[in-house]
């Protein structure tokens, strides 16, 4: 397969499908780079998916999507404010963004 992501290290080299595998974020392909290295990529960043028509249409000079730059207005409109997230899936219960901040336990010498 070949590594068709513009800022992947790899991209432009033809590599050996060795496997894949399944994450939170879905399928995962495993590309051996060397006798001794394997990386893991989404088949997106391979010549296995077809290219992406607005990144085509584009001819590489857009940074964002029109998708992405969207989410992004969103994400930083709703930081200026200071909401919460409201998107499922967004944070979850024990994520660094809903953890409450308590008052330390006292010590030894505090009492």
């Amino acid at each position: 397969m070949r590594v068709t992501h513009p800022f992947h290290p790899q991209s432009g080299r033809q590599l050996v499908c060795v496997g894949e595998r399944f994450n939170r974020y879905g399928m995962r392909l495993l590309l051996r780079i060397d006798e001794e290295t394997v990386c893991s990529v989404p088949p997106a960043w391979t010549d296995l998916e077809a290219p992406d028509p607005e990144i085509v249409m584009g001819g590489g000079r857009a940074l964002l999507r029109f998708a992405d730059a969207l989410a992004l207005a969103h994400l930083v409109g709703r930081n200026r404010r200071g909401d919460a997230p409201t998107e499922v899936g967004e944070c979850k219960d024990k994520s660094a963004a809903t953890v409450r901040r308590k008052m330390p336990l006292p010590g030894p010498g505090d009492r």
